[in-house]
């Protein structure tokens, strides 16, 4: 089989070789999935304007993603489960993140834990913070990334309630899946990837089984997570949670002016336009959508971020041009990883770099921090 060209080239070879259960997982939103697939195509309606005759030598991709040196303005999302794509999901991931220069979110939902992925790597990754009722134990996740040397953490501060994903539902997910006929034909019909998994210890949230209390086992996970995800979660807490960390604050899932200036209000260093992948509010607008008002009230004041729907390096530029500092990929790594383990990371991440480099060459720019809106159609 030829090498994929392409991020949709890396999605059908993960979707043969991944379990259909945690390839849903990933490639799935809430309800009707409207906003899951409004992050995609509305990248598609934002045109790009070519310049000719100009010169197109000595291209840098390089910028600073909250102040830390970027060899693109790509970073690896924080996505749960990361572990069941891949054995060892996170690891791989966060390894390929470092060898290409762009930093890695490892999840609280993760399946290898912030140690494990601390074992691996020599410089510091990030680490996505959920709130949890339990504030002894989030303060256990602050200590443990801080002991970890994470240089970031990113509060994710749109997943109060759970948003209802039908596939996950009617596919019966869990970590470590479920011992049902129909789980276990899912497995069998891919064997290599119960090959790698019978290798690796790492099979359920590695954050919390022996952390939370009363979590001493994976029978005790999905129990935890229904029961403890905090709906009174507030800007109050965020400023809890900024003095026990210390350290540079990314705030996840801002999809409104208004709430972008409360984040800015905070200190934050930086804030995320996210919809959670469309995996939350269904009926909710595109993060790329947003992205322009959000800017224009807050980018004075704070690192704009964004998330959601990209699935090239076409998408990456379009965002930067639009007032993004830095985004984030989920899916697309997720299909490299399902699909050919770490080299698959590491092939999404360039398939997006060819695609970006070759664009902004075409649009008449070298530089990626001389991109702006001058490359979009209509608005140059």
């Amino acid at each position: 089989m030829a090498a994929p060209l392409t991020i949709a080239d890396l999605k059908k070879l993960a979707q043969r070789r991944v379990p259909k259960m945690f390839f849903d997982y990933a490639d799935s939103g809430a309800w009707t999935e409207s906003t899951y697939r409004a992050n995609e195509s509305d990248f598609s309606e934002i045109k790009l304007r070519q310049r000719v005759l100009v010169d197109m030598t000595n291209r840098t991709l390089e910028t600073t993603m909250i102040g830390q040196k970027v060899s693109m303005p790509v970073a690896l999302a924080p996505t749960g489960m990361t572990g069941m794509q891949h054995a060892d999901g996170e690891m791989l991931a966060a390894r390929a993140a470092e060898e290409f220069g762009v930093p890695f979110t490892l999840s609280t939902m993760s399946i290898c834990s912030i140690e494990d992925v601390a074992s691996v790597t020599t410089r510091p990754f990030w680490f996505q913070l959920y709130v949890m009722r339990d504030k002894d134990f989030v303060l256990d996740l602050i200590r443990r990334a801080k002991a970890a040397r994470c240089s970031a953490l990113v509060l994710t501060a749109d997943l109060q309630i759970l948003g209802q994903r039908h596939k996950d539902l009617r596919n019966g997910l869990s970590a470590p899946p479920k011992l049902t006929a129909k789980h276990i034909w899912q497995m069998a019909t891919r064997p290599l990837w119960c090959l790698d998994m019978l290798q690796t210890k790492r099979r359920y949230f590695g954050n919390i089984v022996g952390h939370a209390k009363n979590v001493a086992n994976v029978a005790s996970v999905p129990k935890f997570a229904h029961e403890q995800f905090d709906p009174r979660l507030s800007w109050t807490d965020v400023a809890w949670i900024k003095e026990q960390w210390g350290g540079p604050l990314i705030i996840k899932g801002i999809l409104d002016p208004e709430d972008a200036k409360a984040a800015a209000d905070t200190g934050a260093d930086a804030i995320i336009v996210s919809n959670h992948g469309g995996r939350q509010l269904d009926g909710a607008p595109s993060s790329i959508s947003m992205l322009p008002s959000i800017v224009d009230a807050v980018g004075h004041r704070i690192e704009v971020h964004l998330d959601g729907g990209i699935r090239s390096g076409q998408d990456v530029l379009k965002a930067v041009a639009l007032g993004a500092k830095g985004t984030y990929i989920g899916r697309p790594f997720l299909y490299g990883l399902g699909a050919m383990g770490k080299d698959g990371v590491t092939l999404a991440l360039d398939i997006i770099r060819k695609e970006m480099d070759i664009t902004m060459a075409l649009c008449g720019k070298r530089d990626i921090n001389d991109v702006d809106a001058s490359i979009i159609s209509g608005r140059g």
